[in-house]
């Protein structure tokens, strides 16, 4: 029987316990910011018609948005490593606040384009550090954590397209405002997080962390973390397919009405934040190798069929694809934080931030080859992104690989 990786990165015996209320606030907290962003995915009919936009200028919005989050996030959590601000999240959430107000006034791509870099701010300033704190809450089920952390998101992801046909469709975009209620909502929660972190900060226990840290070896680290990237990038181009052309795609393709799009969006996300919640504590039992294995390789037979499926087995399909696909996730975070024991906030940063970039990247350059070879065409070239989860081969087994020890010369038996 394997020795769980989490055991290895972590010798000493955990003696904290789980502060699931603490878990509890942040997974909330991430659902309201998730919600919000979301929102403005949804929405994307109304700002493509209200302000005459095609499927590039679409792209760009979530580009910027995305790319913003993803460039500061990596920075935010290696400058938090080494100086951290519990009190950074609230401030984080105000940016998202601001974000929303400008988009509920945005009366032209440009002010569209400005308000979704303010989400973006937001998102980049949250992410790592609320990670970190989930780190710190775990007591030492650190896959539960993530995916306990990261399903609320997901929740807030699938809750945004339905607030959305039920708000902001029927009354227009000036009732974008209302949802400001929620990131103030957020601000309050984050503000008790950030006192409750505060003092898990204290300088002799951050100390005692920071020498319990045992790196792997830099050639090792390096290897692995390439493999991750190629993982992370079929990931999240192929959900950028789906988060942001999916409603347009059933319109050209069974031409459906933009609130039935939603409900299918709907059906997917919620698949989504299910494959979450279960992919982190199943990565602490069998292995979170295995997790990403399965996960990323595994959806390919469903993604391959989807573009030649009817409207009510496509709703099937993208349901598998989102549970599968997104069990991965919580995995590879605590995968890569225990590769680079000592940098939670900066792997955090790093795999949110690219999460977010890849995603914009994604959305950008599919929505120009939407609009030169028609979505449907989209979708059956992006059925393929799967198949680079054969990489996950390549992944070491840190179950039999201990920090420090990857070149230990083999005892005689």
């Amino acid at each position: 029987m394997s020795t769980p990786a989490s055991a290895l990165a972590s010798p000493a015996p955990v003696s904290n316990p789980t502060r699931y209320p603490v878990l509890g606030a942040i997974s909330f907290s991430h659902m309201l910011n998730d919600m919000m962003q979301s929102l403005m995915l949804a929405i994307y009919p109304l700002f493509k018609s209200g302000l005459n936009l095609n499927f590039a200028q679409i792209g760009l919005i979530t580009l910027t948005y995305q790319i913003t989050a993803s460039i500061l996030q990596p920075l935010v959590g290696l400058y938090t490593d080494r100086k951290p601000h519990p009190y950074s999240l609230p401030i984080g959430m105000g940016f998202t606040f601001v974000g929303l107000l400008l988009l509920s006034r945005a009366d032209s791509f440009v002010h569209v384009l400005a308000a979704a870099a303010c989400v973006g701010m937001g998102s980049s300033i949250f992410h790592p550090e609320s990670s970190r704190v989930a780190r710190m809450a775990s007591g030492g089920k650190h896959g539960l954590a993530q995916s306990i952390f990261q399903v609320g998101g997901n929740a807030g992801s699938a809750i945004g397209p339905l607030l959305a046909a039920a708000i902001v469709i029927p009354h227009g975009q000036a009732s974008i405002a209302w949802f400001s209620a929620a990131a103030l909502l957020a601000m309050v929660v984050l503000g008790f997080v950030g006192h409750w972190s505060a003092h898990q900060m204290r300088p002799g226990k951050r100390k005692a962390a920071v020498a319990a840290a045992q790196p792997h070896p830099p050639a090792l680290v390096r290897r692995t973390m390439a493999v991750l990237m190629a993982l992370v990038f079929s990931k999240f181009f192929y959900l950028a397919s789906i988060n942001t052309y999916l409603i347009f795609y059933l319109q050209h393709r069974f031409n459906i009405s933009v609130r039935d799009g939603q409900l299918h969006l709907f059906i997917f996300l919620a698949a989504v934040a299910a494959g979450t919640l279960l992919g982190g504590p199943i990565g602490d039992r069998i292995g979170r190798k295995r997790v990403i294995w399965v996960s990323i390789l595994g959806v390919a037979p469903f993604t391959l069929a989807l573009p030649y499926a009817g409207l009510e087995v496509s709703a099937f399909l993208t349901a598998i694809i989102g549970f599968v696909l997104a069990s991965a996730f919580p995995a590879m975070v605590v995968y890569a934080q225990e590769l680079m024991p000592g940098k939670v906030g900066a792997v955090s940063g790093l795999f949110f931030g690219l999460a977010f970039g890849l995603g914009g990247i994604g959305a950008a350059a599919l929505g120009q080859l939407a609009d030169m070879v028609g979505i449907v065409e989209v979708y059956k070239i992006c059925s393929f992104l799967p198949l680079i989860g054969l990489l996950a081969a390549f992944l070491p087994d840190l179950q039999s690989t201990p920090p420090g020890a990857a070149h230990a010369p083999r005892q005689p038996a």
